[in-house]
Order: C-alpha cells, then sequence, then structure tokens
C-alpha cells in the first residue's frame, strides 16, 4: 500500500510539472504575437491562439499540448501503472492550474487527450473521435469537449475498468468546471465557433 501511494504521488507531482508548461504562451511570445491571455477568450490553448490568425502556431500549440499529457504517462509509466494515472491526473491539473503563470492556464482538453492516448489508447481514440464529429457538425470547440470528455468515463469503465473510469470522471469534472463560462455562453447562443477571432 505505501509504495502505491508513494508511485501516484510522483505521477501526480511529476505530472503536474510537466502539464504546467505553457505551450501555448511561449510559442506565441517566440514569435513576437501579442499575448494571447489578452484576446478573445483569454485562454493559452491551441482555440485561442487560433484566434491570433495564426494557423501555424495553433497547431503546434494543440501538439505540444497533447504530447506533454502523453509524454508525462509515458515517462513515469515507466515507473509504475499508478504512476501514469497520477500523472495523467498531474499533467492535466498542471495545464489546468499552472504554478508558472498564478495558476491561471488552459481549459485542458488537448492534455487530456494525449494522456488518454497514452494511457488508455481505445478510450483516447473514441474520444477524439467524439470531439471531431461535434466539431464537425457544430463548429463549437467547446461544446466538442465538453461533450468527448462526458463520453470518456462510459468508455473508459466499458473497456478498462472502474479505477480508468472513475479516474476519468475525475478530470471531465475538472474540465467541465473550466467550462463554465463556456456553458454559460452556450446555453445563451453567445459561444464563437471555431477559426473566430472574437
Amino acid at each position: 500500500m505505501m509504495f502505491m501511494i508513494l508511485y501516484s504521488v510522483i505521477g501526480l507531482v511529476g505530472g503536474y510539472i510537466i502539464g504546467s508548461i505553457p505551450f501555448g504562451l511561449v510559442l506565441t511570445k517566440f514569435a513576437n504575437v501579442p499575448d494571447i491571455r489578452t484576446i478573445g477568450s483569454g485562454n493559452i490553448g491551441a482555440t485561442n491562439v487560433l484566434r491570433t490568425g495564426r494557423k501555424d502556431l495553433a497547431l503546434l500549440t494543440l501538439i505540444c499540448d497533447s504530447g506533454k499529457g502523453a509524454f508525462a504517462v509515458l515517462i513515469l509509466g515507466l515507473l509504475n501503472p499508478l504512476a501514469a494515472v497520477g500523472a495523467m491526473i498531474g499533467s492535466v491539473l498542471g495545464h489546468l492550474y499552472p504554478v508558472w503563470l498564478k495558476f491561471k492556464g488552459g481549459k485542458g482538453v488537448a492534455t487530456t487527450f494525449g494522456a488518454l492516448l497514452a494511457l488508455m489508447p481505445v478510450v483516447g481514440i473514441l474520444t477524439c473521435c467524439t470531439w471531431l464529429v461535434v466539431a464537425l457538425l457544430f463548429r463549437i470547440s467547446s461544446l466538442s469537449a465538453l461533450i468527448a470528455v462526458a463520453v470518456a468515463p462510459f468508455f473508459a469503465g466499458l473497456v478498462y475498468g472502474d479505477l480508468y473510469a472513475f479516474v476519468t470522471i475525475l478530470i471531465a469534472g475538472l474540465i467541465w468546471f473550466k467550462h463554465r463560462e463556456n456553458i454559460q455562453r452556450l446555453t445563451q447562443g453567445l459561444e464563437p465557433k471555431i477559426g473566430s477571432k472574437k
């Protein structure tokens, strides 16, 4: 039991450190783009980077944000499977609440997808496909993310069991909480579409 807790904590802390790297902010600063925290939603993720008009930076941010979730799970998972589970939670928490930015981070969707693909590949693929289908139908990134993470626990429980379902429910709850303003705009019909600059 002691080692189980230790591995989980190591995964959580290590995942948090990796997940807290704000790639969207770093990449746009290097590209001399105005501070993305003053643009659009103020988010540091790929969707808001896209609002700057730099599709290349948005794609790179998406790859890096999802990559850090996958990297955290894979590298810490070498220690123990429980460390991998902890790393998934930690990487998402790091992106949501990075210590470097006074705990004001992104929405965690790309990082979650990357971690899911590394920890539970089947769930990751199904979740990404869900996001893509909803995005093609409605062209609203937040709606796609909310629906995708909402169904992810069902996939996780079905394929990988209760522990993974519980972890996925926890992360889905965090993402829904971070999207509370988006949810309010969705109910009002004011949520911007993908590619919108406002």
